[in-house]
């Protein structure tokens, strides 16, 4: 059955793409007319998509801005999941150190201290837009700091940041899911707590909060569109741009619509693929077989 629903998610998946490759062709070779004045809704679309150059090699449409603006998106909310996934795991594991009677009091206060800091940043940062931490960043560092930073720089720290806040939760949540025995038995056998991590418990918690994860990542493609704020040139600020030098808004968001949608449509089919590798066959067929030394027979589950 997994394999039926991976080979369904690729199938949908290059359709998507297959349609996003037809619509620029498409507009590419449509014959627009000599006047805009005459363009109608179609010609529009097809005026900015156009990937062509005239004869003194300016561009005639806007296509390449999109697929510029597509790749800028699709960057910063790779790079950022990623680090914020790395940033919410080791806050994670920090917040889960367990406090026993036990320990000194060195120890004590000071896992206070830090689950007090990691709180706060949790808070703070799931608990303000990410168009204003975007603001504070880039400007707040400059004039408080004098911290200079790029558009671009500043844009994969905040969303790195904002997503690490909420990947801590997630896994937060998912360490706690799994089965306290299983805890209790790593560290009956002498495992530290980060090696009970690492060896027992994480590598469940990782599969419990895929989905979690997937919808952050998601989450991030669109959210990039606040960067625009600080002059990031993403999909949604190539947009505004193009916008702006035609001056139809309804014509270039139709068209920034349909990549957003088949870019998280993507993104969401792979992670399922992924969930479902994750997690193996259906079912399981027992076959048996006699050893031939011992004459005993051996069990063994095969997929």
């Amino acid at each position: 059955m997994n394999k039926r629903r991976i080979l369904t998610a690729l199938v949908s998946v290059i359709i998507a793409f297959l349609l996003v490759i037809a619509l620029f062709v498409v507009a590419n070779s449509h014959v627009l007319p000599a006047k805009k004045a005459d363009y109608g809704f179609f010609d529009w679309v097809s005026y900015m998509l156009h990937m062509d150059r005239d004869a003194d090699g300016n561009p005639i449409g806007h296509g390449w801005e999109f697929i510029r603006g597509a790749e800028m998106t699709m960057l910063i909310s790779i790079i950022g999941t990623v680090a914020g996934f790395i940033i919410g795991l080791l806050v994670a594991i920090v917040k889960t150190i367990p406090i026993s009677a036990e320990d000194n009091i060195f120890k004590k206060i000071f896992l206070k201290i830090v689950n007090g800091i990691l709180n706060i940043y949790i808070e703070v940062f799931r608990g303000t837009p990410m168009m204003v931490q975007a603001m504070v960043v880039f400007y707040g560092l400059m004039q408080a700091f004098q911290i200079d930073l790029d558009a671009m720089t500043a844009a994969l720290l905040i969303v790195s940041i904002n997503t690490g806040a909420y990947m801590a939760e997630i896994v937060r949540g998912g360490i706690e899911a799994v089965d306290k025995g299983q805890t209790e038995g790593a560290q009956a056998i002498g495992m530290s707590h980060w090696q009970t991590m690492t060896s027992v418990i994480l590598p469940q918690a990782i599969r419990n909060i895929l989905p979690a994860t997937g919808n952050e990542f998601v989450i991030n493609i669109k959210d990039t569109s606040v960067l625009n704020v600080i002059s990031v040139s993403e999909l949604y600020f190539a947009t505004k741009t193009i916008k702006g030098s035609t001056y139809r808004t309804f014509e270039a968001f139709f068209i920034v619509g349909v990549i957003y949608f088949v870019l998280t449509f993507t993104v969401t089919r792979i992670l399922h693929i992924i969930e479902w590798i994750m997690d193996g066959a259906d079912h399981y067929e027992l076959h048996v077989e006699d050893d031939a030394e011992t004459g005993e027979e051996a069990t063994a589950a095969c997929p």
